[in-house]
């Protein structure tokens, strides 16, 4: 495990820990590394003191010297997303979950359907479903108000 100092674009400075420099190199590329303190995402090493091995063990010295604190036994956690980032995210989940408790779900019936409520052929009524993205296309040329549930990521596992 390697731990680096990392430094934000707004100055911010903290400490994370990878299995490798590659490891860094890929999440910072992929921007997964973010500041605890701004959520920026643009975050590079900042320059620290290098860890070296003493040399000096096993022989006699004239004074003690205290002892360093004992190095942490597994490393730190670090948040991979922000408090704003979390709680953007409960709202998403929120809005989706009241979405598919109060509306009817058509399933591949969306877009005809929905376009069938605009021009006033059946009743008006919330409702979600499948389309394809020629559909909404289609849909939105027309002026028919429709918007995607959002997807989190928990919603792929």
């Amino acid at each position: 495990m390697i731990r680096y100092t990392l430094q934000c674009v707004q100055g911010h400075q903290f400490e994370s820990w990878f299995p490798s420099s590659e490891s860094y190199e890929k999440q910072r590329t992929l921007a997964f590394i973010s500041c605890p303190d701004c959520g920026s995402t643009t975050v590079d090493k900042a320059i620290m003191a290098p860890s070296v091995a003493r040399t000096d063990r096993g022989k006699a010295r004239s004074a003690p010297e205290p002892e360093a604190p004992a190095a942490p036994s597994a490393p730190a956690p670090v948040a991979m997303m922000t408090e704003g980032e979390q709680q953007f995210r409960r709202m998403l989940r929120e809005l989706k979950d009241h979405v598919t408790r109060t509306a009817d779900y058509v399933g591949d019936e969306f877009a005809d359907l929905a376009r069938k409520m605009h021009e006033g052929e059946v009743e008006h009524r919330s409702i979600y479903g499948e389309a394809t993205p020629e559909e909404v296309k289609a849909l939105r040329e027309d002026e028919v108000e429709v918007y995607p549930l959002p997807v989190l990521p928990e919603d792929r596992n």
